[in-house]
């Protein structure tokens, strides 16, 4: 497909769009449905859909794979980290009203953070998935 102009010029119509989508689906998750696991899964979709109009080795020098596996535990720290901090600010591991003075603050924040926590590691463990398989099917 990297020769074909139509699949190419689509993608570069369409990944943009995909890749802002996941950022509101992240983002709004705050206020509606929607939230960290959806927006990673959508996020590395676009990803993907780029891996195969312009190829794994445009991907794999854009995005590293050691920088996958670096977001991934990145993202899982997050998440356990703000655990971490409630129950060292004095409240039950995830309760996020200790965060900030203002206990609806700290519910904003927390969840704000632990939806973050929750899209980079879902987008960075599908991206490693994407990359094993891509590169077992080089080898073949």
């Amino acid at each position: 497909m990297k020769n074909d102009p139509i699949p190419r010029v689509i993608a570069k119509l369409f990944i943009p769009f995909i890749l802002v989508f996941a950022l509101y689906i992240q983002f709004h998750g705050d206020y509606g449905p929607g939230g960290g696991f959806q927006a990673g899964v959508i996020f590395s979709g676009g990803i993907i859909l780029y891996s195969l109009i312009f190829g794994i080795s445009n991907t794999q020098n854009l995005i590293p794979p050691v920088l996958v596996e670096v977001l991934s535990a990145i993202g899982v720290l997050l998440y356990g980290g703000v655990g971490v901090v409630c129950i060292l600010k004095g409240g039950e591991f995830l309760n996020y009203s200790v965060l900030l003075n203002d206990s609806v603050s700290g519910q904003h924040l927390g969840i704000l953070l632990i939806e973050f926590g929750v899209f980079i590691t879902v987008a960075s463990v599908m991206l490693k998935l994407f990359y094993l398989f891509a590169s077992r099917s080089q080898k073949l």
